[in-house]
C-alpha cells in the first residue's frame, strides 16, 4: 500500500523491474520462488493503483489485492524459503511450512464466502473482511512468514527475516493512525535485500 495511487505506480513499476533482475540472476531452480516475490509484491502495488483511481469498493481490483496479500504470501514465503534452505534446515521448516498452507486455505475461503471492501482513509487504503478468530490467523500468517525466514539457516533470509518483523510492525502502527501508508516502501526495501541474497547465492550453492 502507498500514499496514492501515482506513488503505487512508480513504487510497483520500480519493485517490479527489481523481481526482474532477481528471476534473471538466480543461480537455480531452488531460488526461483523468492526471487520472483518482488514480482508479486510490485504487481500488487500495480493493482492497488487501480484500487485508488475507483475510490476503494468492492470489485476485480479490490479482490485481486486480498487473494495477494491474504491467502498467498503466507502460502509463498514459506515455500520459498523452503525450497530455498540448506537440507540441513528443512525439517525445521515444515512447521511453518504447514502453517503457511493452513492459513492460506483458512483465508481463501474467507474470501470466497465473504465480502471484501476497500476503504479510502487519507493517505492510506482500508481492506475490510469479516475475519473469524482474527488473532489466531494473524498469528498463523506472521509464523509462517517471518518464522519460516527466521528459521531458513540462510544469513540473508534471516537477516530478511528480521527486516520483515521490524518493518512489519513499523507499517501496522503508521497504517493503523491513518497518517501514510508505508508498505510500498517497505516492499522496495525487501526487493532490495532479496536481490542482494540472490546474487549472494552462488557461493551458498557451491558449498552446500
Amino acid at each position: 500500500m502507498c500514499w496514492s495511487a501515482e506513488a503505487d505506480l512508480v513504487a510497483g513499476a520500480g519493485i517490479a523491474a527489481i523481481g526482474v533482475a532477481c528471476v534473471v540472476q538466480a543461480r537455480g531452480a531452488r531460488d526461483l520462488p523468492l526471487a520472483a516475490l518482488p514480482l508479486l509484491l510490485g504487481a500488487h502495488q500495480l493493482i492497488e493503483a487501480a484500487v485508488w483511481a475507483q475510490d476503494g469498493g468492492t470489485g476485480p481490483a479490490v479482490l485481486a489485492w486480498a487473494v495477494i496479500a491474504l491467502p498467498l504470501l503466507p502460502l509463498w514465503v514459506p515455500v520459498g524459503a523452503f525450497a530455498a534452505a540448506p537440507r540441513r534446515a528443512r525439517p525445521r521448516l515444515l512447521v511453518p511450512l504447514a502453517l503457511g498452507i493452513a492459513t492460506a486455505a483458512t483465508l481463501s475461503y474467507i474470501l470466497a464466502t465473504r465480502p471484501v471492501r476497500a476503504e479510502i482513509r487519507g493517505h492510506t487504503v482500508g481492506y475490510v473482511v469479516d475475519l473469524p478468530h482474527a488473532e489466531l490467523v494473524i498469528a498463523g500468517y506472521l509464523l509462517a512468514t517471518v518464522g519460516s525466514l527466521l528459521l531458513s539457516g540462510e544469513r540473508g533470509l534471516v537477516t530478511l527475516g528480521v527486516l520483515v518483523a521490524v518493518g512489519a510492525l513499523i507499517c501496522a502502527a503508521l497504517w493503523r493512525t491513518e497518517f501514510v501508508s508505508t508498505w510500498c516502501a517497505f516492499a522496495a526495501v525487501v526487493s532490495v535485500v532479496l536481490l542482494g541474497w540472490v546474487r549472494g547465492s552462488g557461493g551458498r550453492a557451491a558449498a552446500m
